[in-house]
């Protein structure tokens, strides 16, 4: 993957919406079409729209880990959330959202062998996140890229998770049939 440019100058908001902006033009799904737009306006009216400590909402990155195949994908079972998902975590002021997916992706699971499928885009998701302990109730506006990664190589269990698995992308529902994971693996089983 290209190098990555550490910042958290706001400034870099533009490219942010340039990366949801091209998405925006190859969405054929009309809810992420309105997830992508309703990320568009955030990031738009919140100049520290990747800081955590935002309490209305913030953007996050993940990383869609796949074999080479496109035939599976590496799924956590997250612990607080208690659910099989994509990697992925927040920004932490980092605007440069590929950069916080392959971040995540490494501390996640100690793979080393990743690459970059694409420097765009590959899925939107805006969630809805619980109140819990000191933290109010409030929205992830989550930008997703997909990662290839090698299934042979041994992967590592970090604390943020349950358990980390390969799972047939066919599958999906079995493991979590949530919208915004089954539209991912349409998205991948579409080629």
């Amino acid at each position: 993957m290209a190098a990555f440019k550490m910042t958290s100058d706001f400034g870099d908001r533009e490219n942010v919406l340039s990366l949801l902006s091209v998405h925006a033009g190859n969405v054929s799904d009309a809810h992420e079409t309105d997830m992508v737009a309703a990320t568009i306006a955030f990031v738009e009216a919140q100049p520290q729209c990747a800081e955590r400590s935002l309490a209305v909402g913030h953007l996050t990155g993940s990383a869609w880990i796949v074999d080479t195949e496109r035939k599976r994908t590496l799924l956590t079972h997250h612990r607080k959330l208690d659910k099989w998902l994509q990697l992925g975590g927040h920004a932490d002021g980092e605007l440069d959202l590929a950069r916080v997916a392959w971040r995540e992706a490494e501390e996640e699971s100690g793979l080393t062998r990743l690459r970059a499928v694409s420097d765009t885009l590959f899925d939107v998701d805006r969630h809805l996140i619980p109140a819990r302990k000191n933290e109010p109730e409030h929205w992830h506006y989550d930008l997703r890229f997909m990662i290839e990664a090698d299934p042979d190589e041994s992967f590592v269990i970090s604390d943020e998770s349950n358990d980390l698995a390969w799972i047939e992308i066919t599958r999906m529902a079995e493991f979590n049939p949530e919208e915004s994971m089954m539209r991912m693996a349409r998205k991948t089983l579409a080629g």
